[in-house]
């Protein structure tokens, strides 16, 4: 007699945490460069330094990026279930992490779109002082999460 197999749905709860996370980002992302795509091929044909990688590269590395940030925020959303978590500690860093993708999407029209390159410059800070804040807090709630976030800091 044969025995059905069923799979824990709490696999299918926790695969469906990871696409929602890491598709946030990502859409983020792709969403930012539709609308500054033709900027940005404008702004390619401005004398750039030497040493200024490939614009090859730019969607290659923001797409790692997007998916390292995303599989972090999973992890500290996932955290919250832990009974070793400050559970105002999680949902600080994913209301500080939603702002960050917020600056993050607006960076690229604000640089790229209106020229506003000063201002650009000033919300660069405000984005890097939150990035900041996530590598932070996360350390007290995932190595593997502060990690991400510092790659992305770098990135």
């Amino acid at each position: 007699m044969k025995t059905k197999t069923t799979t824990n749905p709490s696999t299918y709860s926790k695969v469906w945490r990871i696409v929602l996370c890491v598709a946030i980002p990502l859409a983020v992302g792709g969403i930012a460069a539709a609308l500054t795509g033709s900027a940005m091929k404008s702004f390619q044909q401005m004398n750039q330094p030497q040493l200024s990688p490939p614009a090859w590269l730019f969607p290659v590395v923001w797409t790692i990026l997007y998916v390292l940030m995303g599989l972090a925020s999973y992890m500290i959303w996932s955290a919250e279930h832990s009974v070793f978590r400050n559970h105002s500690n999680v949902r600080n860093w994913l209301i500080v992490y939603g702002l960050s993708l917020v600056f993050n999407f607006c960076w690229s029209p604000v640089f790229f779109n209106l020229n506003w390159f000063w201002f650009a410059f000033v919300w660069l800070l405000a984005l890097w002082g939150m990035i900041i804040y996530l590598v932070i807090k996360a350390s007290s709630i995932s190595m593997a999460a502060m990690w991400m976030m510092v790659v992305y800091l770098l990135g």
